[in-house]
């Protein structure tokens, strides 16, 4: 698998540690991977390079897939390997972007993966989730130092995710069969605004923590990266909050109940599993 010092990739090596399946990850740094199962195999390979994938695929029948940033080199380099391996089902994490209508920046760069991933012949499960409950995550600054949180979507709702629940939708279709050529739409149960969730954290903590609205989309891209993105990604970015901000209703489906047979982690339960990060604990890079 891919992606696996990440928000989704951790809690999935963790989820089929847990049911005793066969995995190996694959890892650009081995010190990042510290604090996984020690029984899982590091492969040390670069989706950037792709001579160093073949021993890396060499065997796996089954593959996790997530490519990170805007680019879709490191899909190509990961499905061509996958390919000469002879891997039989590849499992993509994309974006509920890839459903816009129409498609803004952010849906087409997951879009063009997804292309990729069809057009290799390999039997393929396409996992979209929504925003993530890790990006609150980006908050620990302003609150720990300031009190405040930025709120770039004002009255829009969205319902945002908890990683473990897309990992444990992961390592069920990756484990269990009939979910071949299918595309699965992740959310979490409730839509919430900004306001409502740093409300939900804030009495979470026990602390009171101001809402201030973004005012230009510059200030909205900050809200993310404090220090700066690429122009490119900085535009998708101010992009996909105005189309969030215009959304009163938010996005929602039963996708992960329906796959587990439980309800998504509510945002309320996420929050209280995560109170030292903001409270001053130490928050693992790979989180944010």
């Amino acid at each position: 698998m891919t992606g696996s010092t990440g928000n989704v990739g951790r809690e999935l090596v963790r989820e089929l540690d847990g049911r005793g399946a066969a995995c190996r990850i694959l890892v650009r740094d081995p010190a990042r991977a510290a604090g996984l199962p020690g029984r899982i195999p590091r492969v040390v390979a670069d989706l950037d390079d792709p001579a160093t994938l073949a021993s890396a695929f060499d065997g796996v029948d089954a593959l996790f897939l997530l490519a990170p940033g805007i680019g879709t080199e490191q899909t190509a380099h990961a499905i061509a390997a996958a390919v000469r391996a002879g891997v039989r089902h590849v499992v993509h994490l994309s974006s509920l972007f890839v459903l816009g209508d129409p498609m803004p920046a952010m849906g087409c760069w997951h879009h063009a993966r997804e292309e990729i991933v069809r057009a290799s012949g390999i039997p393929a499960t396409i996992l979209r989730p929504g925003g993530f409950m890790t990006n609150a995550l980006e908050w620990v600054h302003s609150i720990r130092n300031e009190g405040f949180v930025l709120d770039p979507v004002g009255p829009g709702r969205f319902a945002p995710i908890d990683p473990a629940d897309i990992a444990a939708v992961a390592a069920h279709v990756l484990t269990e069969n009939g979910h071949e050529n299918t595309e699965y739409a992740l959310t979490g149960d409730e839509t919430l605004t900004v306001t409502e969730q740093v409300r939900i954290l804030a009495a979470t903590l026990g602390r009171t923590i101001e809402v201030r609205a973004v005012r230009t989309p510059e200030e909205a891209v900050r809200s993310r990266f404090p220090h700066g993105a690429p122009p490119a990604l900085a535009a998708a970015i101010a992009e996909g909050f105005a189309l969030l901000r215009a959304d009163r209703t938010g996005f929602r489906t039963d996708t992960v109940e329906r796959l587990l047979g439980r309800t998504p982690r509510t945002f309320a339960e996420w929050c209280a599993a995560n109170t030292a990060a903001f409270l001053g604990g130490t928050v693992d890079a790979s989180h944010r």
